[in-house]
């Protein structure tokens, strides 16, 4: 039968995977999402999370959610130009448009939705995206579906994005997209020079804000607040599933027209269930609390700079980079894959990532760094990397 040929077929990729070290198996957290969890029946400090603020479990949060549910019911059975808007719904696009001082905003299920329903609407084959190589899935997937002139530059490489736009120049409507934190690298895209170029080219510029609003900025506005460059940009798609809460949902922030067309034309806002009230509700909630949250933001830099002299200290190549994401830099996949294995048995829980997710002999650990960490609990993360560094002879 064709069902056993293609199972067994792919039986023989998976034991290809394993062999590898890639292949990727989920582990059970048996606790609510926070600095320290249980999983699979064992505690350890949660570095895996992009729970940067803490507010992933959040009693404000949380509080909110449940009355969302108690005054909103559990969801809309529908999509949002049908019979799925609420009044809720179009407070969050205002909280959120205001909150990046933007005209207006939409919300979508996800932020993987919002990047592939953005690009294939607003821009033809008169047009040109450029793309950062090391943009995240979402963003290359919404280009794939965009009929528009497709320039990918090398990954913060100005010259090359200069040259691909010099390419474009004669096409309509240019478009320059990047992630604004690069999830996997922990490093800024360069944005005000790639607003000074666009400016030059007559360019558009889009950025991918997940990893980086509520807590970077001194607002928490995201990178473009921290690199002074909020007000040139012109498209901002985000989620509420990182820092703001950890749960679902995401949005693009734009123009009042951008938005207005991707309400007609957007198919994964027109064809995918609203956002249920609860998480709209929480994310209203973790919104004013990014406001107040100095202290936190405080708090996290701390944490960052404490975790990252330590492992350094003890010897780790780490990638630069201004955020608390920090890339442990190991190289071979199976390595990896067996140093977070030994680090959850001490205690510490990480993910080893590699190709495809990140480029062949490039596999690493991506330590993420929150509020919520005490000192005792990054001096054990630093403990245990050491020992376990030693251990696989990635230390000498």
């Amino acid at each position: 039968m064709p069902s056993d040929r293609l199972n067994a077929h792919l039986r023989t990729q998976l034991d290809d995977l394993r062999a590898k070290g890639l292949y990727k198996a989920e582990r059970r957290i048996e606790s609510p999402q926070r600095a320290g969890i249980v999983v699979n029946g064992r505690e350890a400090v949660n570095f895996c999370a992009n729970n940067y603020l803490g507010l992933a479990n959040h009693p404000d949060v949380v509080a909110a959610a449940a009355e969302g549910l108690k005054a909103w019911g559990y969801g809309l059975s529908s999509v949002r130009f049908i019979c799925g808007t609420q009044d809720i719904h179009k407070r969050a696009e205002q909280q959120v448009a205001r909150f990046f001082r933007k005209a207006d905003s939409i919300l979508y299920i996800s932020c993987f939705d919002a990047n592939g329903g953005l690009f294939e609407p607003l821009l033809t084959e008169e047009d040109a995206i450029l793309s950062d190589e090391l943009n995240h899935a979402s963003i290359i997937d919404g280009v794939r579906l965009c009929k528009a002139k497709r320039f990918r530059y090398r990954h913060n490489d100005l010259a090359d994005l200069r040259a691909k736009l010099e390419e474009a120049k004669d096409c309509r409507f240019r478009m320059v997209f990047t992630d604004s934190v690069f999830s996997m690298d922990g490093d800024l895209a360069k944005l005000p020079d790639i607003c000074d170029l666009a400016d030059r080219y007559d360019a558009l510029v889009g950025i991918d804000d997940c990893h980086a609003t509520g807590h970077l900025g001194a607002t928490g506005r995201g990178a473009a607040e921290e690199l002074g460059v909020l007000d040139r940009i012109d498209v901002i798609t985000g989620t509420l599933g990182k820092t703001l809460g950890g749960a679902s949902g995401g949005f693009t922030a734009a123009s009042a027209e951008v938005v207005d067309w991707l309400r007609n034309r957007s198919r994964p806002y027109l064809f995918s269930n609203s956002v249920p009230p609860a998480l709209v509700v929480a994310g209203m909630k973790a919104l004013e609390l990014v406001d107040a949250a100095g202290e936190l933001r405080t708090r996290l830099k701390a944490n960052t700079a404490r975790l990252r002299a330590g492992l350094e200290g003890a010897g780790f190549v780490v990638k630069p980079g201004p955020t608390p994401i920090l890339p442990v830099m190991l190289g071979d996949a199976a390595v990896a894959t067996r140093m977070a294995d030994e680090l959850l048995r001490r205690g510490v829980y990480v993910i080893g990532f590699s190709y495809p997710v990140v480029p062949q002999g490039q596999a690493r650990i991506r330590i993420q760094v929150s509020a919520a960490h005490t000192d005792g609990q990054l001096d054990q993360a630093i403990t245990a990397f050491t020992e376990v560094g030693r251990l696989l002879g990635v230390l000498k």
